[in-house]
């Protein structure tokens, strides 16, 4: 199980920093410095972008999972 968790933290965390990294920047931070900010934003939110919302909650949430039952394991374990 120790194994299985310790994977799956992993692999979420590098799931965590691409889709953070594919996000369209809102402004007014670093991507804005970079020129990011000059854009317009057209037709606001697409459902590309909902869904890939919707795909790093879930991850996200896949991880906060995976980090209890690491602690839990370490706890208990």
């Amino acid at each position: 199980m120790s194994l299985f968790l310790d994977i799956l933290l992993v692999v979420t965390s590098l799931g965590l920093i691409l889709m953070v990294l594919l996000h369209r920047g809102k402004g007014g931070g670093l991507s804005s410095l970079f020129g990011g900010g000059v854009q317009s934003n057209l037709s606001g939110s697409t459902v590309a972008e909902k869904n890939l919302d919707r795909i790093t909650v879930f991850v996200g949430l896949v991880w906060l999972i995976a980090i209890l039952g690491i602690g839990l394991e370490i706890k208990f374990g």
